[in-house]
């Protein structure tokens, strides 16, 4: 694909979200391999900044990145319309320090983008795509990258309360982005407005520019433009976000509940690995440590396989392997489980999700015995069609069976499994997980 820039300048006016200024940005094209340059002409010399992870300074309800003296407040929204239209080069002269917030949304750039007429230019785009994953954690929230050929996002935005849960999974090109993206605005609890404003933001914030969330009321000029539009403008701020890897990227992003911090810590951990990628090819992996003729493993072999420990090693022996990619396993379930003193004291019960663990973990041994594993994780990443037909209890013998069906790179795998006691089957599910370097986020 080419690289692609504007044919004609174009201008916006309006005053920006957190410093309440008047504001016009001017969008002109630039050269194959320019890429996306601020230029700060309110201030002596017109300093440039080039919008780069390294540079973020804050991210308070917003993405601010700093060169020297030179500053630029609320950067995901304009960044982001850029990276959705596909703009790889172009020149944003600001007359402050902050992009007009419009209407909240990313749709008035994106009309911007449109009057000047994008127009391909004579060099190819690069892109960075992932090979292994990348997962980061903050509090309750969380990112995990994967690898993809095309950019893909699966977002779950929610409040403290629950009240406003929202989720979807959308392919990001143009047409999706100026469809179903770039109309979705931002928003707000109106319980955190005081704060804000006595953080020194949201100096220009307003009905006209933002909704408002007050307990299960939407307070907003004009109705939602999309029944899930605050995921949708999460979606939003993580496209706008990630532009400052610097390179566009292809991934599967799963995001639970994201914010601007969260999102700069996945795109430094991103640029680590582009970093690493110029810098050339790592060391080779060391062999892996199991040896090949092992027919089972018992727990001694167990606990050198997986990183867990008591009291979360749910497999206590490997039965038999067949073939590389399917295996046998048992957990014996007794009454010194210390979960069962809470679950329930009187009618002790294994639960559901910790057979889904036992089934991940008999998995991940047989990832993390291919040849390159050894001293890796396996993070369990999703559960479908899981069924729980009958309750484990004390003095049951849980036989697991697990199978690997599907392999991307030795870095990504799904498999099929089930746990039985007495020949009948007790739960079921087809899993997927990842293998992660140690020390990896």
């Amino acid at each position: 694909m080419k690289q692609r820039t504007l044919a004609r300048e174009v201008s916006i006016t309006g005053n920006a979200l957190h410093t309440g200024e008047a504001v016009t940005l001017t969008m002109k094209p630039a050269p194959a391999d320019h890429g996306i340059v601020f230029r700060r002409i309110d201030l002596s010399g017109s300093p440039e900044l080039r919008p780069r992870v390294d540079q973020v300074t804050d991210v308070v309800r917003a993405t601010t990145i700093q060169s020297g003296h030179a500053k630029i407040h609320t950067v995901e929204h304009v960044l982001s319309a850029l990276s959705g239209c596909g703009i790889d080069n172009v020149i944003l002269e600001m007359t402050a320090s902050e992009p007009p917030i419009m209407d909240g949304s990313a749709k008035p750039y994106v009309n911007m983008i449109l009057q000047g007429e994008p127009v391909e230019q004579d060099k190819e785009r690069e892109y960075f795509t992932l090979d292994a994953a990348v997962s980061v954690t903050r509090g309750d929230s969380s990112i995990i990258a994967l690898p993809c050929d095309e950019l893909k996002i699966s977002c779950t935005s929610a409040d403290n309360r629950g009240i406003h849960t929202q989720h979807l999974s959308l392919t990001i090109d143009p047409d999706v982005y100026m469809t179903q993206v770039a109309a979705a605005r931002t928003f707000t609890i109106y319980e955190d407005i005081e704060e804000l404003l006595k953080l020194g933001k949201i100096k220009g914030g307003s009905l006209d520019c933002a909704v408002v969330i007050r307990g299960d009321k939407i307070i907003s000029k004009e109705p939602l433009r999309f029944k899930d539009e605050f995921v949708r403008h999460k979606i939003l701020d993580i496209i706008g976000d990630i532009v400052l890897l610097g390179m566009p990227l292809k991934a599967h992003i799963i995001a639970t509940r994201p914010g601007h911090a969260i999102n700069a810590e996945l795109t430094k951990a991103l640029y680590v690995k582009l970093e690493e990628r110029r810098k050339g090819p790592k060391k080779k992996p060391r062999p892996v440590t199991v040896l090949p003729t092992e027919t089972s493993l018992d727990i001694r072999r167990i606990l050198d396989t997986i990183p867990h420990r008591y009291p979360f090693v749910m497999v206590d022996r490997i039965v038999e392997f067949i073939g590389q990619d399917e295996l046998v396993a048992i957990k014996n379930v007794t009454i010194n489980e210390p979960y069962f003193m809470g679950h329930f004291p009187t009618n002790p019960v294994m639960p559901a999700v910790l057979q889904l663990e036992a089934m991940a973990q008999a998995a991940g041994i047989m990832m993390l015995r291919r040849s390159g594993n050894v001293g890796k994780t396996a993070f369990f990443m999703s559960a479908d069609k899981a069924k729980f037909r009958k309750p484990v209890r004390p003095g049951d013998q849980l036989i697991i069976n697990a199978k690997i069906t599907k392999i991307r790179g030795d870095k990504i795998a799904a498999a099929e499994c089930n746990c039985t006691v007495d020949g009948q089957v007790v739960s079921s599910a087809e899993l997927m997980f990842a293998i992660v370097d140690e020390g990896d986020e």
